[in-house]
């Protein structure tokens, strides 16, 4: 596997340094790297663009370096920044840390054969002092030649703090530790980092370092020109306490026919021949979303489990009328109130279920889910009216705690869409 090439057709190639497929091509166990820098609690699906590359790397057979950024994380990367990043915390920062550290291991700690090497670049600076970085390090790369990168371009005019305006001389000694302690000859990153990696190579060399070669894969963006990774409620992120896989997995499914064939591409591991079948039976019949269905697949199960991917559909199947009520009682609390994101909720002391309350006082004055007992009624009569997915048929019908999901729940739908939640305390 041509590493290069791989990214090439996957649309996960930008630039390189002039060399750096040559000298991929031509050695076998190449140590490179990529930096995650611990902004959030959890990596972002933007993020996994980077993991799914150092993946590529280790497959082709060389020997990745996920690199936590513990000190750049302190300083705040201005790349692609219109303003000054608000500074974390350490407290916040060790937290973070310590997730970020785990969902990192999670993906690329798999391979005996080019096992993942994990490095903090706080151990690179923690015994460091101010001046010996100013002298040994900084001496080495002029003001002008900073100032002439894009990421201090863009800030002239709306400024940049000296801390950030520091931050590609620290990601540049980086490359030099690295490849001076474990022969890493590699760094990539995403095209905004491009004036880091290149500030990385030119320090090396008058470091008096090795060779050193960098490439970029392109920011990932959707075809309408919205920013990919966010939904109208904030970042995807990776860890299903902050993203339901629910939540996760119906990002997938959503996405358009377009951007569908563009991230199948990028965020699975599907060869290329399986993956233009899939393009081409997608387009014979799109409504059966081919494409959608098997990326949501492909990427959830990696990510999270077969289970969380199995569950998840189950969940997908009852909010559009196909599940059974067995089905919806196998779900989770999690996975429920991920389902329900959004409709009304209204509040029930268990107590008021504990002899059994009769539909039209549940629904009309212990909740006011409905306005009257009328409309209840009404509901009833035209058979729009379901509790757990069951149908009520009678006026005098009662619910009680046996009704419950999980023992907290129930699930009242007035229609095919009008949908709402009792939580009972």
């Amino acid at each position: 596997m041509n590493f290069i090439e791989e990214l090439k057709w996957r649309g996960l190639y930008h630039q390189e340094i002039p060399g750096t497929e040559e000298y991929l091509t031509k050695n076998t166990g190449v140590r490179g790297y990529i930096g995650f820098d611990p902004t959030a609690s959890s990596l972002g699906i933007g993020n996994l663009v980077q993991i799914i590359i150092l993946k590529h790397f280790q497959r082709a057979g060389h020997q990745p370096i996920a690199v936590l950024g513990g000190a750049t994380g302190m300083i705040g990367d201005p790349s692609g920044k219109s303003a000054e990043r608000n500074l974390q915390t350490k407290e916040q920062l060790e937290i973070n840390k310590e997730a970020v550290a785990k969902q990192i291991k999670h993906f690329l700690d798999t391979d005996p054969n080019q096992p993942l090497i994990f490095v903090d670049n706080y151990d690179f600076y923690k015994d460091m002092g101010v001046l010996d970085f100013l002298r040994d390090v900084g001496k080495h790369l002029t003001v002008n030649y900073m100032m002439a990168k894009d990421s201090v371009k863009s800030r002239l005019d709306t400024g940049i703090s000296y801390t950030e305006f520091t931050y590609q001389l620290i990601q540049g000694y980086d490359f030099y530790k690295l490849q001076k302690d474990y022969n890493c000859v590699l760094q990539l990153g995403g095209s905004d980092q491009w004036g880091n990696l290149t500030t990385g190579v030119e320090l090396i060399r008058r470091m008096g370092g090795g060779e050193a070669f960098a490439a970029t894969s392109p920011l990932v963006t959707k075809a309408d020109g919205t920013k990919f990774g966010k939904t109208e409620k904030g970042n995807v992120f990776l860890s299903a306490d902050l993203t339901s896989p629910y939540q996760f997995y119906q990002f997938w499914m959503n996405v358009s026919d377009e951007d569908a064939e563009n991230f199948i591409k990028i965020f699975t591991f599907l060869g290329k021949e399986e993956i233009e079948t899939l393009i081409a039976q997608h387009k014979e019949a799109p409504h059966q979303r081919a494409l959608q269905k098997r990326l949501a697949e492909e990427i959830t199960v990696w990510v999270h489990s077969r289970e969380e991917y199995e569950t998840a559909v189950k969940a997908s199947d009852i909010l559009f009328g196909k599940g059974t009520s067995e089905t919806l009682r196998s779900l989770s609390n999690r996975d429920l109130l991920s389902v329900f994101e959004g409709v009304p909720q209204f509040t029930l002391d268990k107590a008021a279920l504990a002899d059994g309350l009769g539909v039209l006082d549940l629904l009309a004055e212990a909740t006011q889910v409905f306005a009257s007992k009328g409309e209840v009624r009404r509901a009833i009569k035209g058979n729009a009216l379901a509790i757990n997915n069951e149908k009520v048929t009678a006026d005098d019908a009662t619910v009680t705690t046996a009704d419950l999901l999980n023992d907290k729940i129930l699930w009242v739908r007035n229609g095919k869409k009008n949908n709402y939640l009792i939580l009972v305390d």
